[in-house]
């Protein structure tokens, strides 16, 4: 699992018994404000260090296959000698604001939707294409093979030029009904498709280990590899999500809330994302709100210095007695809201101008009754991602919940009570690196589908179900929350140009 700040490597018998994980940090780059960069030859060293660290004492001609999975959207550029042209440019890169407003008003929303399922984002890898294109020139002239992160660490290990369905998904160049390149867009941004890797299903054989490799991993020459999957496609097959009506939400420091569709089903407004999932013949929409788990560090890093001493003392986590705190507040927290719009919003109001706001804050209100707002306005957040996905069809009526807000059994209980279904939690919280694996396992044959290896290996861990009487009383304050950022909408806008 090819991450931002580390790869994590997961080993794993067939039986689904995880016998080792390592994980080997890298450095990012920021050349310019705003900018962020990783050299991949640093994911590569790292990832061969782990290997032969993570298969120590085993013997490595035992190993069936190997799963990539990881970042996604990064532009990975090499020459016709294979060497990597400019460092890549990562998912969370901002310097493309030009190149996504071209992509979204000349070529326009509704023709990138009807072509690849999405409208731009900053963070996809065409805007990053053609900035390339524009800025470095010289560069963009040598440009052989285009690739995603996880994809160059595959092409290294067994010389397959290739990437699945899921990761490619975020490029916006792949025709996501279709599952294949589209040639529309390539040809409108002047992209020869020949730089663009064959595209595979997540779960299929796309390559093998090459002698090189063998001799530098000590793995045997031939052993398979897999397509893989993008993070978020990955983390839903490790916890499960391979089948309609089921979904996760994960809170991290942002939100995501996912779910699988065995047809596809593209929201007209941008709101949400639509990709393939890592199941063959199955999609998945993806709704993220910006400001999740951020909100709660912003609050603790603020406003909880007593709870942190306190934590010191006890030796617990400080979230813990936050969460203790918060539970003491009624439903509603004696009717104050937030929005968390700490980094504007994305679903469903696509609104970088967007801001954090305390809605009805009076005299009466104490710190604990602000710290259960601003869970509950996360909360309601979320619950906004699967109202998207209401309208499009896709019902969820059994969730998952991953991320460091997914270990708080209150933030849990929200929300149930908010998406009136069990929320549950996976025994093994590896998810994404448990996703390749699985898919790895998959393509060996110790499995016969994506669906049966998920069902075979993972276990639910704790279910929250929801509470009949909390469920009206939370309808009531997620209605008003919906009410508040439309009537704010155009004093955000002027607050941004002050």
């Amino acid at each position: 699992d090819l991450g931002t700040s580390a790869v994590k490597l997961l080993l794993m018998e067939g039986s689904g018994k995880i016998c080792n994980i390592v994980s080997k940090e890298y450095p990012l780059f920021f050349p310019h404000p705003g900018w962020s960069e990783q050299n991949p030859e640093d994911w590569f060293t790292q990832s061969i260090e782990g290997i032969k660290e993570l298969t120590e004492g085993i013997d490595r001609k035992e190993v069936a296959g190997i799963g990539f999975g990881g970042q996604m959207h990064g532009l990975v550029t090499l020459d016709k000698d294979d060497n990597v042209i400019r460092p890549a440019i990562l998912w969370n890169d901002g310097r493309t604001g030009e190149e996504t407003e071209y992509l979204n008003t000349v070529i326009g929303k509704e023709k990138l939707s009807q072509y690849t399922a999405n409208i731009a984002f900053a963070g996809f890898t065409a805007p990053k294409i053609l900035w390339m294109q524009k800025h470095e020139p010289e560069n963009f002239k040598k440009v052989v093979k285009i690739m995603l992160p996880k994809d160059y660490l595959a092409y290294r290990l067994s010389g397959s030029f290739c990437t699945d369905v899921s990761d490619a998904s975020g490029m916006l160049l792949l025709d996501v009904k279709n599952r294949c390149w589209s040639k529309e867009v390539c040809d409108t941004l002047d992209i020869d498709m020949s730089m663009l890797g064959k595209v595979y299903e997540s779960c299929e054989v796309t390559g093998k280990v090459t002698k090189k490799m063998a001799e530098l991993t000590g793995l045997k020459e031939g052993t398979i590899v897999v397509g893989g999957a993008g993070d978020n496609a990955a983390a839903a097959i490790g916890t499960g999500v391979a089948e309609d009506g089921k979904a996760f939400t994960t809170i991290g420091t942002s939100g995501v809330v996912f779910a699988h569709t065995s047809s596809i089903s593209i929201d007209p407004k941008g709101r949400v994302h639509t990709c393939c999932a890592a199941v063959p013949n199955a999609w998945h929409v993806m709704g993220v709100t910006q400001g999740a788990g951020l909100s709660l560090k912003w609050f603790r890093d603020n406003f909880c210095n007593a709870e942190k001493e306190t934590a010191k003392c006890m030796g617990v986590d400080e979230y813990y007695l936050m969460d203790k705190e918060a539970e003491k507040v009624p439903v509603g927290a004696n009717r104050l809201l937030y929005l968390p719009y700490l980094m504007g919003e994305r679903t469903p109001h696509l609104d970088p101008d967007a801001r954090g706001v305390f809605f009805g804050l009076s005299a009466m209100h104490t710190k604990r009754d602000m710290l259960r707002a601003v869970m509950e306005g996360v909360s309601y957040s979320l619950r906004d991602c699967v109202e998207v996905f209401r309208e499009m069809d896709i019902n969820v009526s059994d969730m998952m919940a991953c991320g460091g807000g997914g270990s708080s059994p209150l933030w849990r209980s929200m929300l149930a009570d908010l998406y009136n279904c069990p929320v549950k939690t996976a025994s093994s919280k590896e998810g994404p690196a448990l996703g390749v694996a699985l898919l790895a396992a998959t393509g060996a044959g110790i499995y016969s589908s994506v669906p049966e290896a998920c069902k075979a290996v993972v276990k639910t861990d704790k279910v929250q179900q929801p509470e009949a009487e909390r469920v009206p009383e939370y309808e009531k304050y997620y209605k008003l929350y919906t009410e508040i950022y439309p009537a704010l909408k155009a004093e955000f806008a002027k607050l941004a140009k002050m």
